[in-house]
Order: structure tokens, then sequence, then C-alpha cells
């Protein structure tokens, strides 16, 4: 593990979780270092290398030297993508951390739209960006659309684009939602965008283009996203019939409980 330190918490921490992503990691990491450096130097890129089993390690070593202490890189024993987004989250929490930005590593987020969310970011309490048009192919689209349709039905709220990997959170009201999800919940994206809405927020969605990966292989195939989401209809489920977690229900099953 190696930790960053600065003499003061960095306005912007940008978490961003790899598996298996030594095809991608260079150029992703080198065209995210040039567009935070030209919106500010006030930054550390935390990478969460989640167990990575191909040469994912050795590179980012070598990345390490390049970019300098505003590159962290924490390696960890797998867990999944979900835990590894929480992970960093609370390490930028620790560092102090004002603003939290959340991005994968597989080439498909595009930071040209990096610059809009920065400066909006002093009106709103989240900026988050919801997949208009994407290049990973119709059967992912229609994933995220039922996604969607599901977490209404189960929680009377439209998340939009619940688990998008392409958010800008101010760090008070991620404190406050990382406490409200459970540390064991699988899809803690997921989780925390519905905490996060259940604090009544100023909140901003812009449309962003979601690319196809640049290469090496997705570990997501759509038998893993059956078994997620089943999954998250566990967890859903088990926090919702929590009473130590009301705000977790539907609005309807929280209206017949008062009355």
């Amino acid at each position: 593990m190696r930790s960053f330190s600065q003499s003061s918490p960095p306005e912007l921490a940008v978490v961003m979780p790899v598996f298996n992503e030594s095809a991608n990691i260079i150029s992703v990491l080198r065209e995210w270092f040039v567009a935070l450096e030209q919106l500010t130097s006030d930054f550390v890129l935390l990478v969460i290398n989640d167990g990575s089993t191909d040469d994912t390690g050795a590179v980012l070593s070598q990345l390490s030297h390049e970019f300098g202490q505003r590159l962290s890189i924490i390696k960890k024993t797998n867990s999944g993508h979900g835990r590894s987004c929480r992970e960093g989250y609370e390490l930028a929490l620790a560092q102090g951390a004002r603003w939290i930005f959340q991005i994968d590593s597989d080439g498909q987020c595009d930071p040209k739209f990096l610059a809009e969310f920065f400066r909006t970011r002093a009106q709103f309490d989240c900026v988050f960006g919801y997949r208009q048009t994407r290049d990973d192919g119709i059967g992912r689209a229609i994933v995220s659309r039922c996604c969607r349709t599901l977490l209404w039905l189960m929680t009377g709220t439209d998340l939009v684009d619940a688990n998008v990997p392409y958010r800008l959170m101010h760090a008070n009201v991620l404190r406050k939602a990382l406490r409200e999800v459970p540390a064991d919940f699988e899809l803690q994206n997921i989780g925390i965008t519905f905490a996060l809405k259940q604090q009544q927020l100023a909140w901003k969605y812009f449309p962003i283009h979601f690319r196809a990966r640049r290469g090496g292989e997705n570990s997501i195939n759509y038998r893993k996203i059956a078994k997620m989401g089943v999954n998250l209809l566990r967890d859903f489920r088990r926090i919702t019939h929590e009473d130590s977690h009301p705000r977790w229900r539907a609005r309807w099953a929280r209206r017949r409980l008062a009355s």
C-alpha cells in the first residue's frame, strides 16, 4: 500500500477501482491526469487495486514514478467493484478531501465532461452523470433501464442512473450516506445513490456519453449481472425489513408504518 501525504487535505480526491486492467490502465491514467491538471493542481487520484491477477500491479508501480505523490495506489484483496469504491471513498474522507469524484478504469469514462462537473460544484451537493448515449451495446443500456425500474418499484425513488461511475460528491453528504449503507452491501454505489437521495440535496445531473472499453476483457458478463441483480434484491429486502433503517423502505411502506 502506498499512501498519499501532503501538508493540507486535497480539494478533490478521484477514486478509481481497478481489476485486471493492465491493457488499459496506462492510457486511462495518463488521459485523466491531463484533464485533472487542466482544472486544478489540488487533487489526488486514489487507485484501488482490487486483487488484480494480471500485470496491473506491476504497471501501477511503474506509473507511480511517473505521476508522483498525486497518484496513490492501494492494494487490497478482491472484494468486488462496489466495495472497492467504498474503500476509496472512506480513504478520501480520511484524507480530508472536500470533493470525491468516482470513475472507472476501463476507458469508458470520458474526461471531457469533467470540467463542467467541476465548474458547477459550488452550486450543488452532488453532480452525477447519466449515460444518455453509450457505445458498450444495447444490452447494457437495457440492464441500466431495468435496474432503474426495479429500484423505483422497490424504493419509490427514481434513481435515474444509480450505478453510474461518473459522480462528484461533497464530502459531508457522502459521509452521511456511507453511514446509512451497510459495509456488506454488494452494489455500494447503488446503495449510496439511494442514501444520498434521502438527504434532500442540491443535485445536478449531466448527460454524458459512455465509451466502449479500450481493450482487455470486461470481467462483468450477463451471467454476473443477473447474479448481481439477485443480490441487489436480497440486500434491499434485508435493509427495508430492518426497523433500524426505516428510510430504506419504499415510500408506500413508510406511509403504512406511519398509519
